[in-house]
């Protein structure tokens, strides 16, 4: 199928819940946290693609199969892929997919098989959608999905809608583990990442954790980044992220007060420098500290026993006690994800 569509898509920085753009011209969908993908299909030919480019077929064969089952083709579909993990979604389970054993693939797509969760309609079988403005794709995606999604299939339609209400009302009903909102103008074409037609805005939370460790800047005798600890309910302190948004004017007297607290283990329980994903060949090079101090950190997402990204510093809490930094804080207590798909 020809296609006018230019990838890879621009990664798109994020708002907070409070710049929401507002006004007759914006429709609200919820940010789901998956991979976002883009669904292809012509005739026996399904093809599944990131928004970088990065072919995604073979990591997915339970998607394709269900793409292939769906009576209207050709089409384009824009998406997110998820696995359900009870009503919430697993990301962690979903990196276990890029795997390069097809006997693996294959066991997890029986085990936990993802859904694709379908925001857009770019094709169809009178041709491209993406020069139409959303408010016309919109309807042409229901109808699309009304034909052919089934109940409690692979393909599930996001819901969405012009009333901010509607879109802050489904931050509180399924607690934090909504990734955020997404809003998109009604008269805009298909504009994938640009900040004119589209705007994310995440779900930011908080948290007070332990430093339970600190790493100097590279080549530089002054702390680079602070290493943040949780207690688990049998009080070991577990490393589960870091933040390095300090300022410079700060970093001098900060390491001073940091290298009197130098002791080891610093924490008892995760460590920096494991195997992980995460590792780097500078994991090791960290120094542990007495659990005496504790920050408010603001984060986006929580998962596998650690903050997902880099966490920015909000302020020091010398009013906390560390033993009442705990897991319980980033708990997904309301997880109910799935009640947004109907």
């Amino acid at each position: 199928m020809a296609f006018p569509l230019k990838l890879p898509f621009p990664p798109m920085e994020a708002l907070s819940v409070d710049d929401v753009p507002t006004g007759a011209e914006w429709q609200y969908e919820p940010k789901w946290d998956g991979f976002r993908c883009l669904i292809f299909r012509d005739g026996a030919k399904v093809e599944l693609q990131s928004k970088s480019g990065r072919p995604l077929t073979r990591y997915f064969p339970e998607v394709v199969a269900a793409a292939k089952a769906l009576p209207m083709q050709p089409f384009v579909l824009d998406g997110e892929l998820v696995v359900p993990e009870g009503r919430a979604f697993s990301f962690d389970a979903l990196l276990q997919r890029i795997h390069p054993a097809a006997s693996r693939i294959a066991r997890l797509a029986q085990e936990t098989p993802a859904l694709v969760v379908v925001f857009d309609l770019l094709a169809e079988a009178k041709g491209a959608l993406v020069d139409r403005p959303l408010r016309e794709r919109r309807p042409r995606l229901e109808t699309f999905a009304r034909k052919n999604f089934r109940a409690g299939g692979l393909f599930r339609l996001s819901p969405a809608t012009t009333r901010l209400s509607d879109a802050k009302g489904w931050l509180k009903r399924v607690g934090a583990t909504l990734d955020g909102i997404i809003a998109k103008r009604r008269d805009e074409p298909y504009r994938s990442g640009e900040r004119a037609a589209m705007q994310k805005i995440k779900n930011y939370r908080s948290a007070d954790c332990v430093v339970g460790g600190f790493r100097y800047n590279e080549g530089k005798p002054v702390v680079g980044s602070l290493l943040l600890g949780l207690y688990d309910d049998d009080g070991l302190l577990h490393h589960v992220g870091f933040t390095s948004t300090i300022k410079a004017s700060d970093k001098p007297a900060l390491t001073k007060k940091l290298e009197k607290l130098i002791a080891p283990p610093g924490f008892t329980g995760n460590t920096p420098g494991g195997p992980s994903r995460w590792s780097t060949e500078r994991s090791a090079e960290w120094q542990p500290l007495k659990p005496k101090l504790v920050v408010e950190v603001c984060y986006d997402h929580f998962s596998g026993g650690r903050f997902r990204h880099g966490t920015r510093l909000l302020r020091w809490r010398p009013d906390k006690s560390p033993k009442q930094c705990t897991m319980d804080q980033v708990k997904q207590k309301k997880a109910d994800l799935m009640r947004l798909l109907g």
